[in-house]
């Protein structure tokens, strides 16, 4: 018996930070997984993400997305006209790229 997800379908995993207790990998919601981990992500769901990885079993792959979920995230806060949350703030920096950050400008 195989543990490896039956059908053609794309897992994510959030490895996280979880303090004196060590890092863990997390599973998303198998239907709508992308949009779930970014959901989860904003909301507040993972705490201190440190990477995200993405695989198929069917068609035998596997990628770091961490940066892909990274501007994502800065682009939907920029959108937003919003701050990256506190609890993402430094998965983005180390993640993002520059060019998506969004910069305040003083008014002098």
């Amino acid at each position: 018996m195989s543990i490896a997800p039956n059908g053609d379908e794309t897992i994510y995993l959030v490895t996280s930070n979880f303090g004196r207790n060590g890092n863990a990998w997390r599973e998303a919601d198998v239907e709508r997984a992308l949009e779930t981990v970014i959901q989860d992500l904003l909301a507040g769901e993972y705490r201190k993400p440190l990477r995200i990885v993405a695989f198929n079993t069917a068609e035998r792959w596997s990628e770091d997305v961490s940066q892909d979920i990274a501007r994502e995230l800065q682009r939907r806060c920029n959108w937003q006209q919003s701050d990256v949350p506190s609890h993402l703030k430094e998965f983005v920096d180390r993640n993002a790229a520059q060019d998506l950050r969004q910069f305040n400008l003083r008014l002098v």
